[in-house]
């Protein structure tokens, strides 16, 4: 089965939800994740991400995305920290889901230098559709699954899903 990056995207983002992340956080891996898979780069990465959950690459990554925005305010070099178990591939991902362009001029044990780029290269046109991970669309759709709320008719009397009649 194949899937279009918003697919991706809002599957991912329900899935670090249901598997503890904060929403801004879950949001930002949504973005990454749609990326990532779209840049042929491995779902393992993400699969792991997503199993670290409530710590981890997503929360580390989503702290240091926020210091590199500062670089859309005029800066055009940063350093940040980053986890070593981070994988460098998924902080990539990060970077290229930001609206500028930002490179990685050095990489250091726990840290990297990072230089603001040419926003006109950010124009990459996105794969028709992305396929080959289906072991992290299981993963992510068991994960999602979790921001449910149960099927009962106390909820549907509190407003869930199409409450108690559904006309449409």
């Amino acid at each position: 089965m194949s899937w279009s990056q918003a697919e991706i995207m809002a599957l991912a983002g329900k899935a670090a939800r249901g598997a503890g992340a904060p929403p801004g956080q879950a949001a930002q891996f949504g973005k990454a994740a749609a990326v990532h898979l779209a840049r042929g780069r491995s779902a393992t990465e993400l699969e792991h991400a997503l199993s670290a959950l409530p710590t981890g690459p997503i929360m580390s990554c989503a702290v240091e995305i926020e210091r590199i925005l500062m670089m859309a305010a005029g800066t055009d070099e940063i350093s940040v920290g980053i986890d070593p178990q981070t994988p460098l591939g998924l902080l990539e991902s990060y970077l290229d889901a930001l609206p500028f362009d930002v490179g990685i001029t050095e990489v250091a044990p726990n840290s990297l230098r990072l230089t603001r780029g040419d926003a006109s290269s950010k124009t990459q046109r996105p794969p028709e559709r992305i396929s080959g991970c289906d072991s992290l669309i299981a993963q992510m759709t068991d994960l999602a699954a979790k921001t449910f709320v149960p099927e009962s008719d106390a909820s549907r009397r509190a407003g869930a899903g199409a409450g108690l009649s559904d006309n449409d």
